[in-house]
Order: structure tokens, then sequence, then C-alpha cells
């Protein structure tokens, strides 16, 4: 597949993928789900998170990881298991944070925990404080910042499938081992 056909495949410009590459820029995980969609691989293949023993996860025991070049924190608090649908995740969002607009297969909610959040939804822009909520189809245009000098905490949860369970780097120690995803490659015959 050429440079310029996954970014038509991807809905991205050649340039910003070219950054990526060059880790010049960090795609959020809308872009990289378009991403691994139009190499017809899962989004495990770019990252990989912790694996939950069961649907139980315990405020101040749940790993914390982020994904590389992201400012962005990430717990996860959804459990994994054979034909679960969704994924949910509580966020961290430092201030200045902007994410590039994305459109992505599913449905996604979002609910500000602590703070004001910025989201934008085929161009038009709505302010979410704390207890607010915005439920949407992701094949809508969306992209969301926090513009205050404050951190937002949000309760993201969507059937967009991300961050299949394998160890990540965590930034916080945790008890289980953690270790980088590995890029799979081909084997050659």
């Amino acid at each position: 597949m050429t440079l310029q056909a996954l970014c038509d495949a991807a809905g991205i410009s050649v340039g910003y993928l070219s950054q990526v590459e060059r880790d010049l820029a960090t795609p959020s995980l809308g872009t990289l789900a378009q991403i691994a969609q139009s190499l017809d691989v899962g989004i495990d293949y770019f990252i990989a998170t912790p694996s939950l023993e069961d649907g139980i996860t315990r405020d101040g025991e749940r790993e914390r990881f982020q994904v590389d070049g992201s400012s962005c924190v990430y717990e996860r608090i959804a459990a994994d298991f054979a034909g679960n649908t969704l994924s949910s995740f509580v966020m961290t969002v430092p201030p200045g944070f902007v994410s590039e607009t994305v459109s992505h297969e599913g449905e996604e909610i979002i609910y500000v925990l602590e703070g004001s959040l910025t989201q934008s939804l085929d161009g038009h822009r709505s302010v979410l404080n704390a207890g607010d909520s915005m439920h949407f189809r992701g094949n809508r245009p969306h992209a969301w910042a926090n513009h205050t000098k404050k951190p937002v905490r949000l309760l993201w949860t969507g059937t967009l499938a991300m961050f299949r369970p394998r160890a990540v780097r965590p930034i916080q120690p945790s008890p289980q081992t953690a270790r980088p995803a590995k890029p799979r490659r081909e084997k050659k015959s």
C-alpha cells in the first residue's frame, strides 16, 4: 500500500502521516483507529494496555497509562472479555491540549467529571462543564480541547474497539509487569 493510498483510506493528509512516522506528531486514538482500520489491523497493533483479571476496578488501584507522545492520561475502567463492545476510560486532559478532528465507526459518550472541555462536533463547538455529557455517532467529525488552565477529568465510553489488553508502559508502578508493545512483523518464507 502506498503512503497516499493509506492516507486516502484513513482520511488524513500525507504530510500529517509523515510527521507521525518521524515522531513529530502524535495521532489521537481516533486517528490511530482510522489508520489501523485502513491497514486492516487492530489498534493494538500500535499500542497495548493493561489486562484486567475481572470486571471490578478500584479507585487508586487502576493502572494509568499514556499513548506514546500524548500528554493525556488514561485509566481503563472497563473489563475485557470475549464479545464485549464497550471501551471505557477515565481520562485526564492537561491544560492547553487540543486533539485533531477525527471520525470513525461506532459511538461515544463523554461525561465531564471535573473541569471544562470544549467539544467540537460537525464544526459546532460546545463547552461541557462538570456534570455535562455528550453522546454522538463517531462518524461525525469531532475534536476536543482543554482551553483552561486546569486539567479536565472525563469519563469516555464508546463502541470503538481501542486498547485491547496487553501490557503497556504504565506511568505509575503497578503490581503487574508492564512492557511496551512490540510491532508485529511478517515472517519471510
